[in-house]
């Protein structure tokens, strides 16, 4: 047990079959809000929209197994346990159902495959520049090569670049959050951007293909109400770490990213894509809240 889990800002602990897992639950109401967060992010940082959508409906914020105040676990998780302990989190933590399930980038594709495996329990989703299992397909062929022969060793940073990587993704990440409360932002950013759980964050996403054949073979996507919300403004974030001298090949990967929802969302019964040029992957919930939470009120009201 990781006892440094009790200096979470907000939250509860609840004991599932993994172990220990956070969740934040404000507001009244249903269907219920859940937000799953992007890969190695903690479900504080949606802090901000949490407390906006808490006026009028029940929501939760919650840390995936290895992650935040969850306990800590060996990572990456496949698609089918992630799905599992989220389920079993919200029974044993009384969350009534159905849930409008807010993925955010990976948490898109882990909102996805929880609705085609419980789809009687999910009344929408929202998707938050999602990750997709198609993407390789639209991407620059630089970038698809590299899915295509995906190697997670050769992709992992070594334990010097791991320390540049975590002190300037902290700086990042803590300028964006600069008016938010002390006693929610420093703790958020302590935890984080802690050594061994940065680490693990680069860990969650090694296993994307195996994810994406998850996706595959759980079946269509559920006739539901979907709205996809894709960021095509720059990720500040992401240049900041790994600034590119070639912007022509971040706007062709946006172009394809924005073509693939486009199609995705055309053949969904019920779907729907909003495009945001003012924002990019990595800050869309920072910079656009009011964007968020209106894509969640219209899930809601279908």
């Amino acid at each position: 047990m990781d006892d440094t889990a009790n200096a979470a800002p907000l939250g509860t602990r609840h004991e599932v079959s993994g172990g220990a897992m956070l969740l934040h639950r404000s507001g009244t109401g249903g269907p219920s809000v859940v937000f799953l967060p992007g890969g190695g992010m903690s479900g504080l940082c949606y802090w901000n929209v949490h407390d906006l959508v808490a006026e009028f409906t029940t929501n939760v914020l919650y840390d995936r197994l290895g992650l935040g105040w969850s306990e800590a676990v060996d990572l990456p998780r496949s698609g089918t346990r992630v799905t599992d302990d989220l389920r079993e989190l919200l029974r044993v933590a009384g969350v009534p159902g159905p849930y409008v399930l807010v993925g955010h980038s990976l948490g898109g594709l882990h909102a996805r495959l929880y609705a085609k495996r419980f789809p009687g329990e999910v009344a929408g989703l929202v998707l938050l520049d999602p990750t997709h299992e198609n993407i390789v397909d639209y991407l620059p062929e630089q970038a698809a090569q590299q899915f295509r022969n995906w190697n997670p060793d050769a992709r992992f940073p070594s334990p010097e670049q791991i320390e540049v990587l975590r002190a300037g993704h902290r700086a990042a990440v803590a300028r964006r959050l600069g008016d938010w409360p002390a006693g929610i932002r420093e703790p958020l950013l302590d935890r984080v951007f802690g050594r061994e759980q940065y680490v693990r964050s680069l860990r969650e996403p090694m296993n994307l293909p195996d994810l994406f054949g998850e996706i595959h073979d759980a079946g269509p996507d559920p006739d539901l109400p979907v709205i996809i919300v894709s960021a095509m403004g720059s990720d500040t974030v992401a240049e900041e770490l790994a600034p590119s001298e070639d912007d022509s090949r971040a706007a062709q990967s946006n172009q394809g990213k924005h073509r693939l929802y486009t199609e995705v969302a055309a053949a969904l019964p019920r779907g729907e894509i909003r495009r945001l040029d003012d924002t990019g992957h990595s800050t869309l919930v920072w910079n656009r809240p009011d964007a968020v939470v209106q894509a969640i009120r219209d899930v809601l009201s279908r």
